[in-house]
């Protein structure tokens, strides 16, 4: 179970992924964020800023339109 959530249901392109980035910020390392999107550029947006962080990408998970990203948060 993540210790938060963000919804960004609803947000465009590229809101989710500042979201995220902004909530990462303010978690502590090994903490864990899910984050649900209904925009399907985050499926590609959010695994290849990760990629490029000190960010883990735990699973990503798609299902009627609705992205789900489990992430941990690194150093």
């Amino acid at each position: 179970m993540a210790d938060r959530t963000l919804d960004a249901s609803g947000l465009r392109c590229p809101m989710p992924l500042l979201k995220t980035k902004l909530e990462l910020n303010a978690m502590a390392p090994g903490e864990q964020l899910e984050v649900v999107s209904t925009d399907s550029g985050s499926s590609r947006d959010i695994p290849a800023w990760l990629d490029l962080s000190s960010h883990t990408l735990i699973s990503q998970t798609q299902s009627h339109g609705t992205w789900c990203f489990v992430i941990e948060c690194g150093a």
